[in-house]
């Protein structure tokens, strides 16, 4: 098998699109913001990457059928603004299968005319919050006070070691083919998905792009992660609490 395979379905007339990119990683806040908006805005897939960068599987589909492990890219034909959206399964195993990929997800789009991107992200903090903010980091210094009318937070020295994996490396080797590139980071505790956080990406999005996003779904998600996490810390008090056996050994 070669390094990279795309399987093209169709090829969309776009003019000017962004491209938006969402793949799995911490809290999995990309790659459900991106999912989201391929289910709220009826995206078409129009591309797959494959590759033997991925983990060596197969998923099984609920009509028995085996699919390969893959990214797959849609678009969506809007008034205000064409977008073309990057999501799937993983990303590259190894800095080696990073940079491949990276590099044929932007010979793809370029060839569609895409001069920005938005990589969308989790930034782990480690701890819960109600309402996370949103991170960003571009690659041209223009964009930081468009962003920062949003309200998207731009802090010295935040995310702290950079922005490893697809996010960081997209828009970076964009910047070296002229495209503009910003990531979108949600503030996350970072260990379990977190739907909030995706939220707070896609309302900075929303913005931007000057798109509608239905994300009602997203609030129903969240509040079923409240409970889960609200679970999850009464086990964790019961279990650092005493039994009646620790306690004969005290005093």
């Amino acid at each position: 098998m070669e390094d990279v395979i795309i399987e093209s379905i169709e090829e969309p007339k776009l003019a000017n699109p962004i491209l938006v990119v969402g793949l799995p990683g911490v809290g999995n806040v990309g790659k459900l913001a991106a999912e989201h908006m391929i289910y709220e805005l009826k995206a078409k897939k129009f591309a797959s990457i494959y590759s033997r960068n991925f983990p060596p599987q197969v998923f099984v589909n609920e009509d028995g059928t085996a699919r390969l492990v893959s990214n797959d890219f849609y678009y969506i034909k809007a008034k205000k603004q064409n977008i073309m959206l990057l999501t799937g399964d993983y990303q590259g195993l190894t800095p080696e299968g990073q940079y491949d990929l990276a590099g044929a997800a932007l010979d793809l789009v370029s060839k569609y005319g895409v001069k920005k991107i938005f990589t969308l992200g989790g930034y782990s903090t480690g701890r819960k919050t109600n309402s996370p903010r949103v991170f960003g980091a571009t690659t041209d210094k223009k964009l930081v006070p468009e962003l920062k009318k949003f309200g998207i937070t731009f802090s010295p020295g935040e995310p702290g070691g950079g922005i490893i994996g697809a996010s960081g490396l997209l828009i970076g080797l964009g910047k070296l083919r002229g495209i503009e590139g910003a990531c979108l980071m949600g503030e996350t505790a970072g260990y379990l998905v977190d739907p909030k956080s995706s939220r707070s990406v896609l309302e900075m999005l929303r913005k931007i792009l000057g798109i509608d996003i239905n994300v009602e779904e997203l609030d129903v998600r969240a509040k079923q992660m409240d409970k889960v996490m609200a679970q999850l810390e009464k086990m964790n008090k019961q279990a650092d609490k005493p039994s009646a056996e620790d306690l004969k050994y005290i005093g």
